[in-house]
């Protein structure tokens, strides 16, 4: 059954913490497996890393393979992508949202809904130590591409487990072109976090996708969800 309990699901890439550490992360793991293709681990992890923030960053590998004059063989290009995906990543909160997460435990129920291969992101989820910080996790990856974002399951699925309804769960997440729009349906309140050099912050959002608001840093949901008194008082022991 349903209760009236506040609850708060988070996205994890580029909500939680910065999705291009996991990608620089994941480069120096390929970088060290690849040597004996790739030379020195420290100038190929850079060029991979330099190549992230370029068109190429969906091939990357592929392009570090060209650009160092070898062929762009499908299988070690699938072979790196293993080790990208399979590594132990070294990342870490946005400090914001580490203080997020303190101030609302106990004070509210606390989620997470992300997209993505499930290795990956449950790698990342323990590499935050967000298991013993959050009620519900779900990973849409565990039950197929269909039901990833903007699929309506896993927020039904979260909010029943963590026993609220949905008029008191929120979403906080950062691309706005199919993040809001279930959520949105189901009556939820949605907000973007908008990260200075965030990767969707200039994707165009569906009709039905607009957030109900926009925030700069998870210090705002204290003052949301906690109240502006509770909050104030925080914020001066922070």
């Amino acid at each position: 059954m349903m209760t009236s309990s506040r609850a708060i699901v988070f996205d994890l890439d580029d909500t939680l913490y910065p999705e291009r550490e996991y990608a620089f992360s994941g480069f120096a793991a390929v970088a060290a497996a690849f040597e004996k293709v790739l030379g020195d681990p420290r100038a190929s992890a850079a060029q991979m890393q330099k190549l992230f923030d370029t068109e190429h960053r969906p091939r990357v590998f592929n392009t570090i393979l060209t650009q160092l004059g070898k062929p762009d063989d499908p299988q070690i290009v699938a072979r790196m992508i293993d080790v990208y995906r399979n590594h132990a990543p070294s990342i870490h909160l946005y400090p914001d949202a580490d203080r997020a997460l303190s101030h609302l435990c106990g004070r509210c129920k606390l989620g997470l809904i992300t997209d993505g291969p499930p290795v990956s992101q449950w790698a990342k989820i323990d590499a935050l130590h967000l298991r013993t910080r959050l009620d519900a996790i779900i990973v849409t990856g565990e039950w197929g591409p269909q039901f990833t974002k903007p699929h309506s399951s896993a927020f039904e699925l979260v909010a029943e487990r963590l026993g609220a309804d949905h008029h008191a769960c929120a979403y906080i997440a950062d691309n706005p072109a199919k993040d809001f729009l279930a959520p949105n349906a189901l009556g939820w309140m949605t907000i973007h976090v908008r990260r200075p050099g965030g990767v969707y912050q200039h994707v165009v959002t569906p009709p039905g996708g607009r957030p109900d608001r926009i925030v700069d840093t998870l210090s705002a949901l204290r003052e949301l969800f906690l109240g502006s008194a509770e909050s104030s008082v925080e914020t001066q022991n922070d």
